[in-house]
């Protein structure tokens, strides 16, 4: 024992000794031995620390994602453009001069008390939405604020163009936009992209993003969410004025795949104008050929009649739609489907009641019924936490890479990177779910090694997989398209034998 008190001693007097000679010795000892310290392992070895979910979902993405057999060559996209201005939206209300208080919802806004109501509504919420602003004097003060507040950004915007920017990042692949196009907007657009002289314009329609960050607060209104509220005063788009130059634009741009987008936009315009316009919409939609598939985009809408009038007559002449978990519940709330009572989802939406809203959609207006003459065959649903791919068998491939590198771009383009990083995102989705909320229903479980589960309810499979959701959300506008997008892109069409 004595000899270990002699030794300690004497290296407390070294250690003071060089002290005094160099005080900033001891200090570049520690760092240096501390350095050293993780080289150092025990006679017997550590284990490794074991992967995390994030980490094991991702790696087990890379090997399930892989390029289909047969990839379009040639992608149509229309019909609406725009250039988006990105905002706080708690700082613009601010700059309007506008005070915290109760939200409530409208279905158009016609004041900026209507946006400012809306708006605390749906960020109380989490949730996306689009409403058009029906005063036009008013909405241009309001998007020369919005362009004058410090940080505001523009993009491009519009799914369409949204989801043609996303598809020309591919560079073996043509991809022709259809939209009202502004200088701006032509501008920012990815060189690939063609566009027809028809659809050029003098002047650019905007829309204003006002987003907010999760856990952000404005008087009593609390985001659980990062999320955004969009509006806009837009004629061109909301008449989808471009809709038959789009379609005569086929017949010599000849393409594998059309995408279709903006039916949402005319909702703003009355009854009697989508009514009239969405006659011709689908006279005008059946003229493409009939071997092109067609992938119909949604976004949010509020009048039931015009969601049912979508429900009935454009759904079944598309071949796959995408929608988002707002956009489902009131397609079925619209069209008196499953777990219509519902009015609105609590938190993450129940996969059972999702599974089963996707169902209905395919039995009563897609071609889950090998007899029935509809055409749709195919959903992609989104939601924050986790996607799910619904398709009538039979008719798409690879659609297990499909919603993986849909989940995959999510969870990059949220956090403004090109790759996924680990330290950035957090697994939210149920590991354990039900197959349907009803019986007979199959209980199922997300396997991290292999993240997408597969199960099928008659004819129609369903490929789940857990999204790994950005901790720190930098831009969620336009997600929906690129999920859609990058869906798409790694999708393909079973070919049909021949009678």
């Amino acid at each position: 024992m004595w000899r270990k008190a002699v030794l300690v001693a004497l290296l407390a007097l070294g250690m003071g000794y060089l002290y005094h000679t160099d005080p900033e010795l001891p200090a570049r000892v520690l760092n240096y031995v501390s350095e050293s310290l993780p080289q150092m392992e025990p006679s017997g070895g550590s284990e490794p620390r074991p992967p995390t979910l994030e980490e094991t979902v991702a790696h087990a993405w890379q090997t399930l994602i892989m390029a289909p057999a047969r990839r379009w060559a040639r992608v149509a996209v229309g019909v609406n453009a725009c250039v988006d201005v990105v905002v706080s939206g708690v700082g613009l209300l601010q700059a309007l001069a506008l005070e915290p208080g109760s939200g409530r919802d409208h279905k158009v806004l016609h004041s900026k008390e209507d946006l400012k109501e809306a708006f605390i509504h749906y960020m109380g919420k989490g949730a996306a939405a689009e409403r058009f602003f029906s005063d036009k004097e008013v909405f241009q003060r309001i998007a020369r604020a919005a362009a004058e507040y410090p940080g505001a950004q523009l993009y491009v915007g519009g799914n369409a163009a949204l989801i043609g920017q996303k598809l020309a990042s591919n560079p073996e692949l043509v991809v022709l936009l259809c939209g009202p196009v502004g200088p701006k907007l032509h501008d920012m657009l990815d060189e690939q992209i063609i566009v027809p002289p028809e659809s050029l314009q003098e002047m650019d329609e905007f829309h204003l993003i006002l987003e907010y960050k999760s856990g952000e607060q404005w008087g009593s209104s609390r985001a659980p969410q990062a999320n955004r509220f969009i509006l806009s005063h837009d004629v061109s788009n909301g008449e989808m004025s471009t809709l038959e130059t789009f379609v005569a634009s086929l017949e010599e741009f000849q393409p594998d795949l059309v995408v279709l987008s903006g039916l949402h936009m005319m909702e703003g315009m009355g009854r009697d104008l989508w009514e009239e316009r969405l006659k011709e919409a689908v006279v005008a939609i059946s003229d493409v050929r009939n071997e092109v598939p067609i992938h119909l985009e949604l976004a949010s809408m509020t009048d039931r009649d015009y969601m049912n009038r979508i429900l009935q007559e454009v759904l079944p002449i598309m071949n796959s739609i995408g929608l988002n978990e707002q956009e489902l519940l009131f397609l079925t709330q619209s069209g008196g489907g499953p777990h219509a009572d519902l009015a609105s989802w609590d938190g993450i939406p129940d996969v059972g009641h999702v599974s089963d809203i996707l169902l209905w959609v395919l039995e009563q207006h897609g071609r889950a019924d090998p007899e029935s003459e509809a055409d749709l065959t195919r959903i992609h649903f989104h939601t924050l936490a986790y996607h799910i791919l619904a398709t009538v068998d039979g008719h798409w491939g690879n659609q297990e890479a499909a919603v993986a590198a849909g989940a995959r771009v999510a969870s990059s383009q949220a956090c403004g990177l090109q790759a996924v990083d680990v330290t950035k995102v957090v697994l939210k989705a149920p590991l354990n779910f039900n197959s349907s909320f009803s019986e007979p229903r199959e209980s199922l479980t997300v396997d991290p090694t292999r993240p997408v589960t597969v199960w099928r309810r008659g004819n129609v499979s369903f490929h789940l997989t857990p999204v790994l959701v950005c901790k720190q959300p930098l831009r969620t506008v336009g997600l929906g398209d690129a999920i859609s997008a990058e869906g798409l892109l790694f999708s393909e069409v079973t070919p049909r034998p021949e009678l």
